[in-house]
């Protein structure tokens, strides 16, 4: 094809440019950054200069609105998923927090599917952790089905169903190899779980750092979400979890009736033991779906009252169970209310009755990931 027909120089000089921009340290512009995640998302990008665009953004801190445009580009991309049940939810994390815990969203997407909360839940294969999402759940043999109709069936029979990233953001496969050979958290940790192709308004989403609280709720309150918690949990030693959690105080920023604002949860007034980070540390995804399953056939422990914490959490943002804010503050009575209703599912076998029907939903396909 003739040079002057063929867009592809245009493309590249033009993305060479925007990367100029930002190895100069200078934040992009609304356009130059939606150019170049539209190219990175149309796979118009090869593989060093992605890698260089994203180490530098890393480096740098990612702006607002390069977040906003990659978010764009990525919902507009996206393989949507219709009909899910009204008040429908997500939980789920940014991951990139570096600690390689075991699988906590996880396990609370199973409770509160015994709990007959409506969960689609939204993950992804380990690209900057030793386990993600879908690698546990293809470790247990539950199917992350692809096609509407397969996932609309799982959520009418079960309460949950588990969208597979790679099935559903196709247009992912142009980054991944990319993130996994960086092994370091990318502006992508963020896109996930704002992207969510059912188009869920209730979320409880995980966050590396405090630093993206606010940006999270914001960017998910002008996609149409009605009810958001951002958390993320101080580990000591400067750490963050993209989880509610035990080892530390909480920061939350909050989207409910419109209004965003910030609160702090304290473990040690929520009636179980605090617990250090090491105590939930995780592994392959053989070992944290083993502990998934230990977990739901009774075990006891840290991992145990972790996953409580958040399913409780979890519950207020379902709006079920009881509201947990008073006075613009955590109300602990009420928190340790939806505590008991969580661990009650786990202790009389339900969480194990879901997770096992759910691994035999359509059993004579295969369980199969694209990407």
């Amino acid at each position: 094809m003739n040079s002057s027909t063929d867009p592809a120089p245009a493309r590249e000089a033009e993305f060479r440019d925007i990367l100029a921009h930002l190895l100069a340290g200078q934040d992009l512009s609304p356009a130059m950054a939606g150019a170049a995640f539209g190219q990175i998302m149309d796979g118009a990008v090869g593989e060093i200069p992605l890698a260089a665009f994203l180490t530098a953004l890393h480096i740098r801190g990612e702006s607002v609105t390069e977040l906003h445009a990659a978010v764009r580009a990525m919902r507009a991309r996206m393989l949507a998923v219709p009909d899910m049940p009204a008040g429908a939810m997500d939980v789920c994390g940014t991951g990139g927090d570096g600690l390689g815990t075991l699988n906590v969203s996880t396990a609370v997407a199973f409770v509160l599917a015994a709990l007959g909360v409506p969960v689609v839940k939204h993950g992804n294969r380990a690209l900057s952790s030793r386990s993600g999402a879908t690698d546990v759940l293809l470790e247990l043999g539950v199917p992350l089905p692809v096609e509407n109709g397969q996932i609309r069936a799982m959520m009418a029979r079960h309460c949950v169903t588990f969208l597979a990233a790679t099935s559903h953001h196709p247009a992912m496969r142009h980054v991944g190899a990319v993130r996994r050979g960086l092994g370091f958290r990318t502006i992508f940790n963020l896109v996930g779980p704002l992207c969510n192709p059912a188009g869920v308004t209730r979320q409880l989403v995980g966050v590396f750092s405090p630093t993206w609280l606010e940006v999270m709720a914001r960017t998910l309150r002008e996609a149409g979400s009605e009810r958001v918690w951002a958390v993320s949990g101080e580990c000591g030693g400067g750490r963050f979890i993209d989880e509610v959690t035990l080892a530390g105080p909480t920061h939350a920023c909050v989207l409910e009736g419109g209004e965003i604002f910030s609160l702090a949860l304290d473990p040690a007034a929520t009636g179980l033991t605090p617990a250090p980070i090491s105590a939930i540390a995780g592994g392959t995804p053989a070992h944290n779906a083993r502990a998934l399953r230990e977990l739901a056939e009774g075990a006891a422990g840290a991992y145990r009252d972790t996953v409580l914490l958040n399913a409780a959490v979890a519950l207020h943002v379902a709006g079920r169970g009881d509201t947990i804010i008073r006075g613009g503050g955590i109300d602990y009575a009420a928190l340790r209310g939806n505590i008991a209703i969580a661990a009650e599912v786990l202790d009389r076998g339900a969480v194990l009755a879901v997770l096992e029907a759910v691994r035999k939903f359509r059993a004579d396909e295969p369980n199969r990931v694209t990407g």
